[in-house]
């Protein structure tokens, strides 16, 4: 299966926000396939020029990944990231969960409850689905590893991953 994809111009870079969102998660599976074929420990900016996406918000996403243990990071001359876990033992689960950058998608329809007897009814059932929801979604992401993420993209065989 060929992937296709878009040419991205340097000034199309994504913006960063001062809040964490859900694309936090995207920005995070693709620089740990990333990392999972670097020998070596990769910079911040090295990243940020293969996602085409800025180093500033990018950090602020490898920061919490180290934190919950995805990511080692070394300061300094060699310093950047790698992967503190070989690439099959890290589910896309395991970065979800790690990012936890607010409540679910789906969460926002509860907010459009009301108070009265009605809405509240409605909050309860939203309230269940949403649940089941982020139980399910956890349930298929645990099913993949960055390793078969990566053995899915095409596109990294022609990418110098190697400098």
């Amino acid at each position: 299966m060929d992937i296709i994809t878009q040419p991205v111009n340097q000034t199309d870079k994504e913006r960063c926000s001062s809040a964490p969102n859900h694309k936090w998660f995207g920005l995070s599976l693709q620089a740990l396939v990333v990392l999972s074929h670097k020998p070596n420990a990769c910079t911040s900016a090295e990243l940020a020029g293969h996602l085409k996406t800025e180093a500033t918000m990018l950090r602020r996403v490898l920061a919490k990944l180290a934190r919950e243990q995805l990511l080692e990071t070394r300061e300094g001359r060699d310093g950047g990231y790698r992967l503190k876990r070989v690439p099959d033992k890290i589910t896309l689960a395991d970065v979800y969960l790690a990012l936890r950058v607010g409540e679910p998608l789906c969460s926002g329809m509860i907010d459009t409850t009301g108070i009265h007897d009605f809405g509240q009814e409605m909050r309860v059932a939203f309230m269940e689905i949403t649940d089941e929801v982020e139980r399910r979604t956890i349930e298929v992401l645990s099913q993949v590893t960055i390793a078969q993420l990566s053995e899915r993209i095409c596109t990294l065989k022609r990418m110098d991953l190697y400098k």
